[in-house]
């Protein structure tokens, strides 16, 4: 299936929650990709290191072939994603194939016009993304900005004093009981009793 010269490369990524790495194997050995010539990261959220993705790419040479499953393989947001793909097309000399987007296939006849369309849909992905971005951070202030006209408190509900606080205070007050002894006695944080002493005062 590989229409270029080089190797044949696959990328597969998966958070440590998600069990789609089966999914992704799959789609590889369909394509025609060795399991020697798979390359997977498993990562947390926050862990974006990528040790082996790093590693397929130090390898990569003019004319290699890089299959990925779907474009969010190549990195967190669209800007990483663009810079990825710079680097792999460009820099790289190498093709790139995204099984679940056709159109971002860089392999045919390696001429002016496949390339371009990629980029093109690639740019108008990043767009789109970027623009939904912004419109769910608009909707998420125009939504503060109504709760908070509507006098609904956005931050944390703060915790209400407890009836027996009053007896509690009055001891600390006398000097029978320490902040840190009025606090375990009503099951809360010495800073929480703090607290509410001093509005007390």
């Amino acid at each position: 299936m590989n229409e270029n010269t080089g190797k044949l490369y696959g990328y597969i990524r998966v958070s440590t929650k998600e069990q789609n790495e089966d999914r992704q194997r799959l789609a590889m050995h369909e394509f025609g990709i060795a399991d020697r010539e798979l390359y997977m990261d498993k990562q947390s959220g926050k862990d974006f290191e990528r040790p082996n993705y790093k590693k397929l790419i130090r390898k990569l040479k003019p004319g290699d072939t890089l299959v990925i499953k779907s474009i969010d393989r190549l990195g967190r947001n669209y800007e990483e994603i663009l810079e990825q793909w710079r680097i792999i097309t460009r820099e790289k000399k190498a093709a790139i194939v995204v099984l679940d987007m056709p159109l971002l296939d860089t392999r045919q006849g390696r001429d002016l016009t496949g390339t371009l369309i990629a980029d093109i849909v690639l740019q108008l992905l990043s767009y789109v993304a970027q623009t939904e971005r912004e419109f769910i951070r608009q909707r998420q202030a125009e939504g503060i900005a109504a709760a908070k006209a509507r006098g609904v408190h956005m931050g944390r509900v703060p915790m209400e004093i407890p009836e027996e606080f009053t007896p509690v205070y009055d001891q600390w007050k006398r000097g029978e009981v320490s902040g840190r002894g009025a606090a375990r006695m009503l099951g809360v944080a010495q800073h929480t009793f703090t607290k509410w002493a001093s509005a007390q005062v």
